[in-house]
């Protein structure tokens, strides 16, 4: 599961002989390589005894994914492993006291909040997929403009709260003060003067979401949670039993979602729902 930004996680690998033996190794290196590419290697020194379980506290620096690799030498062996770490503030639909809240489980009980979190960020990416952002933050996208400009740019991650800026990718090229921008409700983007936007490739930044979600995308987050988190349970319990049934129906087929979402939870998303092809 992922860890937190700042999170210290414990990098653990096993030293084996060709015989399958664990021990100390003559020499060990640990290579953990960072999201932007850059690598860190923390010092390894040699367990106590002749065990051959290391094990590093590595305090992570940077979100994204990570790579962790283990070489010892005599005897000659490696090991490869990855590692997850989230934004400082990733974006929720729901919070875990509310999702915690919703299955009702009882105060006190902690032992499931990592799981939940992690069905959290899926459940967020399931209603924006069909409704657009509902978590406000930064979106960074370039559009390819002709020869004679564009009269407005449709940005493609609706709603749009504001833009920051708006700059021709080029030397020299043309930008564009926030000030002389506005966004409609569908998220064209026009300068306030009437003029053209030029390019030939524009780069804009903006921030995507809505100040407050409806109720109506709230209240379908925690029905899809709520049926994504009976997968817990097995098929015998995952049933009527738990309010299965149509639950586990699809009123219309949505692609790369299968039967992730709960025709109750599609109709309370309806009149938030983004034209077919709007990502």
């Amino acid at each position: 599961m992922p860890f937190d930004l700042g999170d210290t996680v414990r990098l653990r690998a096993e030293c084996r002989n060709p015989g399958g033996t664990l021990t100390n190794a003559a020499t060990v290196a640990l290579t953990v390589t960072l999201p932007d590419g850059t690598t860190a290697t923390p010092s390894v020194t040699n367990p106590p005894g002749s065990d051959g379980e290391y094990q590093v506290d590595y305090p992570t620096t940077q979100a994204g994914r990570h790579g962790a690799r283990w070489v010892f030498g005599t005897p000659a062996a490696a090991y490869t492993d990855m590692f997850d770490v989230r934004a400082a503030v990733p974006p929720l639909i729901l919070s875990l006291a509310d999702g915690r809240r919703h299955l009702q489980i009882p105060a006190g009980d902690t032992s499931a909040d990592e799981q939940l979190r992690e069905w959290l960020e899926s459940v967020t990416e399931l209603v924006e997929g069909l409704c657009g952002p509902c978590v406000r933050r930064t979106v960074v996208e370039d559009h390819t403009i002709g020869r004679g400009g564009a009269a407005g740019v449709a940005l493609r991650r609706t709603p749009v709260l504001s833009v920051t800026s708006a700059a021709v990718v080029q030397t020299g090229g043309e930008s564009y003060a926030a000030v002389s921008l506005d966004v409609d409700s569908n998220g064209v983007l026009r300068r306030l003067d009437g003029g053209r936007l030029y390019g030939p490739l524009l780069r804009v930044t903006y921030v995507a979401g809505r100040t407050i979600v409806p109720a109506n995308l709230s209240s379908a987050a925690r029905i899809i949670l709520q049926h994504l988190w009976r997968t817990q349970y097995g098929a015998s319990r995952a049933l009527s039993g738990l309010g299965g049934g149509e639950d586990f129906a699809v009123t219309e087929p949505i692609a790369g979602f299968g039967y992730a979402i709960p025709n109750r939870a599609l109709q309370l998303m309806e009149p938030h729902r983004l034209p077919p092809g709007v990502a």
